[in-house]
């Protein structure tokens, strides 16, 4: 199955399809270090650990992928935003966001708007079995229901197989989001780009490809990410 994904990612980098075959170098490279961890053999395990090597420096390329997303536009849920970098392997996933902390707000509704992102790793394709968040506190008397609301989610989580580590920074500035098959996205708005629904009876009040978004940019990366053989 190694050998298969290794030669598709060759195939797609001499077509140029290189956010394709990053993915297939990463998944080759996951499922050879596997193999490393089952082989007693010494000489097979340095034969496969020397292959490793190799195609980590193929697929060590920078990739940077920028998408605008304009004022009122629609058609950017997490899924459509997200969902071509969750692959099967994925099984951690790293958030930090300044912002996860309104509930009710003019146009923050930030712990809902990470509760479906939460719910799109849920279902999949990927495996995610760790999330970890780092957010800053709400100020004032917001705290608690800020706590209690992540709580909540925590627990949800759990009940599902999830854990969620829920960490606090008061310097956090930055919005990204990390998985663990090396890809890397940075909102400008964090996960905080739709924009509020005009009735609770309003077409994209529910799905969130019809509703309209913020003015923001998406830059996707690729960084060499991979478990320790």
């Amino acid at each position: 199955a190694g050998a298969e994904t290794v030669k598709r990612a060759v195939e797609l980098d001499l077509a140029s399809r290189f956010q394709e075959s990053l993915v297939c170098y990463q998944e080759g490279i996951d499922l050879l270090l596997q193999v490393v961890k089952a082989t007693k053999d010494e000489a097979k395990r340095h034969r496969y650990r020397q292959k490793i090597s190799e195609l980590l420096f193929f697929s060590d390329g920078k990739y940077h992928k920028q998408i605008r997303i304009e004022e009122n536009a629609t058609g950017f849920s997490y899924e459509k935003l997200f969902q071509e970098y969750l692959t099967d392997i994925v099984s951690e996933v790293w958030v930090e966001d300044p912002y996860i902390r309104h509930v009710h707000q003019a146009s923050r509704y930030s712990l809902y708007n990470f509760l479906r992102f939460c719910e799109m790793l849920v279902k999949g394709p990927c495996k995610v079995k760790t999330i970890h968040l780092l957010t800053s506190y709400n100020e004032g008397s917001g705290r608690s229901q800020q706590i209690s609301g992540l709580e909540e989610i925590q627990q949800s989580l759990r009940n599902c197989g999830v854990t969620l580590n829920i960490a606090f920074s008061s310097s956090i500035h930055d919005r990204e989001i990390r998985f663990n098959n090396g890809w890397m996205i940075k909102i400008g708005r964090g996960l905080d780009y739709f924009k509020k629904p005009q009735g609770r009876f309003s077409i994209g009040y529910c799905d969130f490809d019809l509703r309209p978004c913020h003015e923001t940019t998406v830059d996707v990366f690729h960084t060499k990410h991979t478990k320790k053989m």
